[in-house]
C-alpha cells in the first residue's frame, strides 16, 4: 500500500502494542509449569504484525501490476514514436494495431496466468521462464500482426527493440518483485497465524506437520476442558479456554481459529461456532485427514496465503485495495486543504481551557486492534473519560464552551485523517468505539451477539450508521443494536461507490441535525 501500511509495527502505537502481546503472552504462559521450550513456542514470530498490516502486505500485489502497466505502455509509446518520427499522436492506427494488441495480450496472460500471486511453490527461475514465455507471445503476436498489416515493409527493428525492452522490464522488476515477496515472508508478513481449539490428537498432527512446512504459524492452544488440558502441544503453548479468545490480547494478530476437535461431537462443535462465531476471525472445523496426502491438502488450504489474485468480481483484496486507495488521496488532500482550519481550532481548544489540544483514546480497530484515535479535546483535561464509561449526554457539565461547539458540527473528529492516513482507519466505515465503553452500567459489547462483526472492516469517521441517525452516545441496549446492525449492514454493502455516496451526505445530514448529542 503506501508509506502508511508499513509492514513492522511503527512508533504510532502499535510497536507499543506488539510489546503488550508479547508480555501478556508470556504472563499467560508462565501460570504453567512449562519448559522453556514450551513456554515460547516453536512458532513465535520475531516481528509480531497484526492481521492490518499482513493483509496490507498482501495488497502491495495491486501496485506491482500498475508499474506493469505504466512500464509496458511507456515502452509501447516510445515504439509508435518511432514509427511516427517522433509523434506518437499523429502515428497511423495500422501501424500502432500490432504493438498495443502485443503489450494488450502479455499483460492479460500476466494477470489470467496467476503471475502475481508468487506462490511458494513458484520459485525465481520457474517465475522468469513464466515471464519470459509470456514476453515472447506477445513479440510473437505482434510480429505476426505487423507482417499481416505491412509485409516486406514491417519495421522489424523497432518491434525487436519494443519485444527486447519490455522483456528487461519485466525480468528486472518481477526478480526484484520476487526476492521483496520472499523477504516479506521471510519476516512473516505474509505467513497466516492461527490459534487452535481443542487440545487434541488433531491438534498434535496439525502443529507437527505444521512445523515441518514452516508456511504457517501456530500461535497457541485453547480448550475448555482444562482438567485434561497439556501445559503445551508440541511445544505450542495452552492460551487458556475457548472464551479467552473473546478478547485475548493475541486476537488482533489471529488470521483463522481452527477448530481442532471430532466433528462427530455436533454439540461442542456447535457450541463453540456459537460463542467463538462472534469474533471477526474465519473458524475453519478440521476434519481429521486420514492420508499423508489428506493432511498436506488441508495445511495447505490453511497456509494458502499468497499475493493477492487479481481476478473475480467480487475480490476483497482488490475491493480493500480500492477503499485504501480512496483514503489516501481524499484524507491527504482533506488534510492539506484543512490545515489552517485544524491549527485555529487547536489554539482555541488550548485558549479555552487548559490541558493540550489533542485527546488520544485507545479504542478497537480492525480484528479487535487497539489503535489510540485523536480528537480535539471537548472536556475539561481532568474530567477526560479514555474508557466513556460514562456516555455524553445533553447539557453535559464536562464539555467545555469551544467543546460543546466542536461537538455539534463534528469537527472535534477532523485529527482522525491522521489515522486513515497511517492506515488505522478509513473515511467510512463503523464508529472506533472506545474499549470498555458501557451502556448504561454494562459493556456495550455484551449486549449484542454479533457486536464484534464491526471490526470486520476498519473503523470510519463516518459511516453508514452515522448518516442513517445511529450517532453519537448509545444509553440503552436498543440503541446499541440499531447501530451494531446498520454497521453490518454497510460491512455486507460495502463498495467504492458506496463510500463517495456516504462521504457527500454526510456534511449536510450531520449540519441539518440539531437534535443529536454528539
Amino acid at each position: 500500500m503506501t508509506s502508511a501500511d508499513t509492514l513492522f509495527p511503527a512508533a504510532d502505537g502499535s510497536d507499543v502494542q506488539a510489546r503488550r502481546i508479547r508480555e501478556s503472552v508470556s504472563a499467560t504462559r508462565d501460570s504453567f509449569p512449562t519448559s522453556g521450550k514450551a513456554r515460547r513456542g516453536p512458532f513465535r514470530p520475531d516481528l509480531w504484525l497484526n492481521t492490518r498490516q499482513r493483509t496490507a502486505a498482501r495488497r502491495r500485489v495491486f501496485y506491482f501490476r500498475g508499474l506493469d502497466i505504466v512500464g509496458v505502455a511507456a515502452a509501447t509509446v516510445v515504439a509508435v514514436a518511432r514509427l511516427a518520427d517522433g509523434a506518437p499522436l499523429s502515428a497511423r492506427l495500422v501501424d500502432a494495431a500490432p504493438l498495443g494488441l502485443g503489450a494488450l495480450a502479455l499483460l492479460v496472460l500476466l494477470r489470467s496466468l496467476g503471475l502475481y500471486r508468487f506462490d511458494r511453490g513458484h520459485g525465481l527461475r520457474s517465475h522468469m521462464a513464466s515471464i519470459a514465455c509470456v514476453v515472447a507471445f506477445g513479440a510473437a503476436l505482434t510480429f505476426t500482426l505487423g507482417f499481416a498489416l505491412h509485409g516486406a515493409a514491417t519495421p522489424w527493428v523497432v518491434y525487436g527493440r519494443w519485444s527486447a525492452g519490455v522483456m528487461a522490464l519485466l525480468l528486472a522488476t518481477h526478480a526484484v518483485w520476487s526476492l521483496l515477496v520472499a523477504d516479506w515472508r521471510r519476516k512473516g508478513a505474509l505467513t497466516p497465524n492461527i490459534a487452535v481449539v481443542g487440545a487434541t490428537r488433531h491438534a498434535e498432527r496439525l502443529i507437527r506437520e505444521a512445523l515441518q512446512r514452516r508456511d504457517l504459524n501456530v500461535l497457541g492452544v485453547f480448550d475448555d476442558r482444562l482438567a485434561r488440558s497439556p501445559d503445551a502441544v508440541e511445544g505450542v503453548p495452552f492460551l487458556g479456554e475457548a472464551d479467552a479468545l473473546l478478547n485475548h490480547r493475541l486476537t488482533p494478530y489471529i488470521d483463522q481459529i481452527v477448530l481442532a476437535i471430532d466433528p462427530k461431537a455436533e454439540t461442542r462443535v456447535r457450541d463453540l461456532t456459537a460463542r467463538l462465531g462472534a469474533l471477526p476471525i474465519r473458524l475453519t472445523l478440521l476434519i481429521d485427514p486420514k492420508t499423508a496426502e489428506q493432511r498436506n491438502a488441508a495445511l495447505e488450504k490453511l497456509a494458502q496465503a499468497p499475493m493477492a489474485p487479481l481476478e473475480g468480481p467480487v475480490d476483497p483484496d482488490r475491493r480493500a485495495f480500492h477503499k485504501r486507495l480512496q483514503d489516501v488521496v481524499l484524507a491527504s488532500t482533506a488534510l492539506i486543504l484543512l490545515s489552517p482550519i485544524l491549527l485555529v481550532i487547536g489554539l482555541l481548544v488550548r485558549f479555552d481551557s487548559e490541558g493540550p489540544a489533542l485527546f488520544r483514546q485507545r479504542r478497537h480497530g480492525f480484528n479487535q486492534e487497539e489503535i489510540v484515535v485523536l480528537k480535539f479535546r471537548t472536556m475539561r483535561h481532568a474530567d477526560a473519560d479514555a474508557t466513556a464509561s460514562r456516555q455524553v449526554t445533553a447539557d453535559d457539565d464536562r464539555i467545555t464552551r469551544v467543546g460543546r461547539v466542536l461537538r455539534a458540527a463534528s469537527l472535534d473528529e477532523l485529527p482522525q485523517l491522521l489515522n486513515v492516513i497511517r492506515g488505522e482507519m478509513s473515511l467510512v466505515g463503523p464508529r472506533p468505539h472506545a474499549i470498555g465503553m458501557k451502556t448504561g452500567a454494562v459493556e456495550s459489547a455484551r449486549l449484542v451477539a454479533e457486536y464484534a462483526h464491526r471490526h470486520r472492516i476498519k473503523p470510519g469517521m463516518t459511516g453508514w450508521a452515522a448518516i442513517k441517525g445511529s450517532r453519537g452516545p448509545m444509553h440503552t441496549a436498543p440503541e446499541v443494536r440499531r447501530r451494531v446492525q446498520l454497521d453490518i449492514d454497510y460491512i455486507e454493502r460495502q463498495s467504492f461507490w458506496l463510500d463517495l455516496w456516504i462521504i457527500a451526505v454526510t456534511i449536510p445530514v450531520l449540519l441539518g441535525d440539531r437534535l443529536s448529542v454528539r
